[in-house]
């Protein structure tokens, strides 16, 4: 049975799961939320994230046993896809079960977040639209914690396209390690059209783009400790384009990216109530 579990929990994409639970959660606080609805809205975005995780490898058991993928329980077959795939849709309904407390508003973003989700493991991956998804599903997180306060409001816009650009990003980073194998299974999503080295030069664009909106949008002047975030930031972004241009692409990048998530949600939490709309 642990061995089971273990194998469950490694096939949810733990490592993004739980960096994008501790953005969510740097958002409540930031926003002031309550304990009991701080851990609410961590809950609900994590198991948001698993259903999609689970989704993900559920649906890619078959291709990812074809490249023999031995980062994949369910390709490995450490655990039968019946039950990843039940996980799947357990951990979604209650994924909106639990956000249905946070109210309408954020139960609708959240809703959408993860059906953007899914819709990429469903077959948008392999298409030139492969980024929407992503981009999608990180744009709406400030949504779904600042809609899911006591009284809801809207995300200032420069949050919403930070946390686009992030998405992208973190697409395009998460790829670029497995494009000679999805060659192989036919999927071609933007950075394999791109290549390695354009698409990883975007993605490093699209991060430095989101970490100078957090930065700059609560508006002037800049308080220290956001240009502290915005050097971190920029300094992982050159570290980026070194690493990318010097050797083939690893899981590294995706690293940085999601090092970077967290360094923007310090901010955006430092920043406080200016990520609403006024």
């Amino acid at each position: 049975m642990a061995t089971r579990v273990t194998s469950l929990l490694l096939a949810s994409h733990p490592g993004p799961t739980l960096v994008v639970t501790g953005v969510a959660a740097g958002l409540g606080i930031g926003l002031g939320y309550p304990p009991g609805r701080l851990v609410v809205l961590a809950g609900a975005i994590l198991l948001g994230q698993l259903s999609i995780g689970w989704s993900n490898d559920w649906l890619d058991a078959a291709r990812d046993r074809a490249v023999a993928r031995a980062d994949k329980p369910a390709a490995r077959g450490d655990i039968p896809i019946t039950a990843v795939r039940v996980a799947a849709f357990t951990a979604l309904v209650l994924a909106l079960l639990l956000t249905a407390v946070l109210g309408p508003a954020a139960l609708s973003a959240h809703a959408v977040a993860i059906a953007a989700g899914w819709v990429y493991n469903l077959g948008l991956k392999a298409t030139v639209w492969s980024f929407v998804p992503f981009a999608v599903s990180f744009g709406l997180l400030p949504a779904i914690a600042t809609l899911g306060q006591e009284v809801p409001a809207l995300p200032a816009p420069w949050v919403l396209a930070a946390g686009a650009l992030l998405g992208v990003a973190a697409h395009i980073t998460n790829v670029l390690p497995d494009l000679a194998d999805d060659a192989e299974t036919g999927i071609r999503g933007l950075p394999h059209r791109l290549g390695a080295r354009r698409s990883g030069l975007v993605a490093f664009a699209c991060l430095a783009v989101a970490t100078a909106l957090v930065a700059f949008g609560p508006g002037w002047p800049v308080r220290p400790v956001l240009l502290v975030g915005l050097l971190l930031g920029l300094a992982a972004v050159v570290l980026g384009v070194v690493l990318l241009l010097r050797r083939s692409p690893t899981r590294l990048l995706m690293q940085l990216i999601m090092t970077c998530a967290l360094i923007d949600v310090v901010m955006l939490a430092l920043a406080g109530q200016s990520v609403v709309t006024a």
